[in-house]
């Protein structure tokens, strides 16, 4: 059974207003997904309405929740970022914040994906990186080696 019944859940990304509104199935289940995203006949507009479809025609056909949210979940694309969800501070893209949503309200806890995989990409980009993990530095000859052979073309397929 849903953790949330069939209804609109609204929020804010990087001051773009988003609206989903999903419905249940008679036995519970998640039957109909709409993402509405900026202003009617916009592309922001259609293509949110075109996944929310795609989304629905997986669910009437038996695509699993787990399988459809895996797809879109951590796609980056603008606008990302913070978010007025108390559930999902940050999201990767409007798709990111709407499949992770529905895993949250929809998904047994058993299938859900794990929590807070934006923010852990999010923090690992931020984080210096680690100085026990240096990486070889070449030695100068090695170096003249390579910038030589590779301004004589020996080694690279044309020159065999």
């Amino acid at each position: 059974m849903p953790k949330r019944a069939a209804g609109t859940t609204s929020v804010t990304i990087a001051s773009e207003q988003i609206h989903m509104t999903t419905t249940a199935r008679k036995d519970g289940s998640l039957g109909e997904v709409i993402i509405q995203w900026g202003t009617y006949g916009t592309t922001t507009a259609g293509l949110a309405h075109a996944y929310a479809e795609a989304l629905t025609v997986g669910l009437q056909h038996g695509v699993p929740l787990s399988e459809l949210v895996r797809q879109g979940r951590d796609l980056h694309f603008v606008p990302h970022g913070a978010t007025t969800d108390p559930q999902i501070s940050r999201a990767r893209s409007v798709v990111d914040w709407a499949v992770r949503r529905l895993d949250l309200d929809w998904a047994p806890n058993e299938q859900q994906a794990p929590p807070g995989t934006a923010e852990q990409l999010d923090q690992a980009r931020t984080r210096p990186p680690r100085e026990d993990a240096a990486v070889p530095q070449p030695s100068p000859d090695e170096l003249t080696v390579f910038w030589n052979d590779l301004a004589t073309g020996i080694g690279t397929p044309s020159a065999r």
